[in-house]
């Protein structure tokens, strides 16, 4: 597994990482047991790269995650968790010293770390990226040795320039795949030369990307996927990367006839051609099964995206989703 440096952050990153989204909630029922097999099997093929956060799973994704690198081996792991989405009324005013402090201590409390290795604003309300007190607070709390830096996961390209600019900011986590391209126009130069990593989010487009789905699908009441398709509970570029279904089920069919490297799955292709884009850092798919985390994974190894695949993935998308979502993030 290829890892790559971060320079604010000090450590590097596995190319592909696990997102841990599903081991908390939102993607249907995953078990504890099936959890932990998930975390062994990622590790197992050189994932070190876990994202998590505060409310996924009320807690429940960090616990799990905690638990396991605590007993796998804590140092060889790097644990990035997110907080604010907690705020209740959510908005920029609830940032407070107190509440950035408050949902700190519960993290590391349910990871089991005194210092956290990364914390990311979790898609702050626009109004913070032009909190000054804000990230002085962060700073604070790098100094206080509770985190050893934060970054910020963001909806916008607009809002990825402004974390980017922010001295101490290092990392970037933006939602980034076949069918979200913007931010390949300016975020990933920027983050380059300032030094900040890019942790592409989102890779597979909740799964749309994998063309196992069509029309017919269907998804548990407990799966965004189907309780989110149009924002009703939080953003929707969230679900399905912000693409309308029967678009990218379109999108999907033509983007897995691009054959690639022989023995290849289109979940692969998607991923090995996220980490072949300059500037990026690491991809965050998520997993279902140890079997998924496994060949999530694999895509490090495949060899990089021809030049002859990369411009049909760039058909598809002008073809089929740029009307949907270029313009909006």
């Amino acid at each position: 597994m290829e890892h790559r440096p971060v320079p604010r952050l000090d450590r590097e990153l596995s190319v592909i990482g696990l997102g841990c989204w599903q081991l908390g909630a939102d993607w249907g029922e995953v078990s504890e047991v099936s959890a932990r097999a998930i975390l062994e099997a990622a590790a197992d093929a050189g994932v070190t790269f876990l994202d998590t956060a505060d409310v996924y799973g009320d807690g429940r994704s960090e616990r799990l995650v905690g638990g396991f690198v605590h007993e796998r081996g804590r140092e060889d792991f790097v644990v990035a968790t997110k907080m604010g989405r907690r705020a209740d009324p959510h908005e920029a005013d609830q940032y407070t010293p107190d509440n950035l402090r408050r949902w700190n201590d519960r993290s590391r409390e349910l990871l089991g770390d005194d210092v956290l290795d990364l914390v990311q604003l979790h898609c702050p309300p626009p109004a913070v990226y032009q909190r000054d007190d804000l990230f002085d607070t962060l700073d604070e709390m790098v100094a206080e040795g509770r985190m050893r830096a934060y970054g910020v996961s963001v909806e916008t390209t607009a809002e990825a320039l402004a974390a980017i600019a922010r001295s101490h900011v290092a990392t970037v986590q933006i939602i980034l795949n076949v069918f979200r391209r913007k931010p390949l126009e300016e975020v990933t130069a920027a983050a380059a030369e300032a030094g900040v990593g890019i942790i592409a989010r989102v890779p597979l487009a909740s799964g749309l990307l994998t063309g196992k789905f069509d029309e017919t699908s269907t998804f548990a009441p407990d799966d965004h996927r189907q309780f989110n398709r149009h924002g009703e509970a939080f953003h929707v570029g969230e679900t399905f990367a912000g693409v309308p279904y029967d678009v990218g089920v379109r999108a999907a069919q033509e983007f897995s006839a691009v054959h690639g490297p022989a023995g290849s799955t289109p979940a692969q292709r998607a991923l090995r051609w996220i980490i072949d884009q300059p500037g990026v850092t690491t991809t965050i798919p998520g997993a279902s099964s140890p079997e998924q985390a496994r060949a999530n994974a694999g895509a490090a190894a495949l060899p990089a995206t021809t030049p002859e695949d990369a411009a049909a993935y760039e058909q598809i998308y002008d073809r089929h989703v740029r009307e949907h979502v270029h313009h909006r993030w």
